[in-house]
């Protein structure tokens, strides 16, 4: 009997694991230290996921991106040369190219590290201007953000994220 007992407590637990682990509750343990900033993408595409715009004439594209939240990224001009600029890029053999690109405003920011110094940051949700040409048909764009996110303690290493974009050129 206490064997049988033994095993169906091994069972309940098991199942017990499984549905917490669905869910989302369990929290590894394998690498205590790892800083929070690094659970979390820190930059996110949110929009347009297609666009349609005049075959070979410069178009006005919005790109929606948000920054996590307790988290920032310089902006495309940072207030040190030192620092990595949020850059936006389209590969050249896309049959879709960059005419132009405005970037927002960065906000100033202080750190704890160095509360006189001032950084250029993006924070929550930030809009790039993109002026793009496509050739005629439809492409499948692999645009990227190269970007460096930070919270008010540390920065991760630099990061480029993948922006698909389907552009058709009508």
């Amino acid at each position: 009997m206490k064997q049988f007992t033994a095993r169906a407590c091994s069972v309940v637990g098991l199942a017990a694991m499984a549905v917490l682990a669905v869910r989302g509750q369990i929290v590894s343990t394998t690498a205590p230290n790892r800083p929070a900033i690094a659970r979390t993408e820190a930059v996110t595409f949110l929009f347009p996921e297609q666009v349609r715009i005049p075959a070979g004439k410069p178009d006005q594209v919005a790109l929606h991106f948000r920054v996590g939240q307790g988290l920032h990224i310089n902006s495309h001009t940072p207030s040190e040369t030192y620092l990595i600029a949020t850059d936006f890029s389209i590969p050249d053999c896309a049959g879709v190219r960059l005419a132009g690109l405005d970037y927002p405003p960065g906000i100033m920011i202080s750190l704890p590290s160095d509360p006189t110094g001032r950084q250029s940051v993006y924070t929550g949700e930030f809009i790039i201007q993109a002026r793009i040409v496509a050739m005629p048909g439809n492409h499948l764009v692999k645009a990227r953000l190269h970007y460096q996110a930070c919270d008010q303690n540390q920065c991760l290493p630099p990061k480029t994220l993948d922006v698909p974009i389907d552009v058709i050129g009508k």
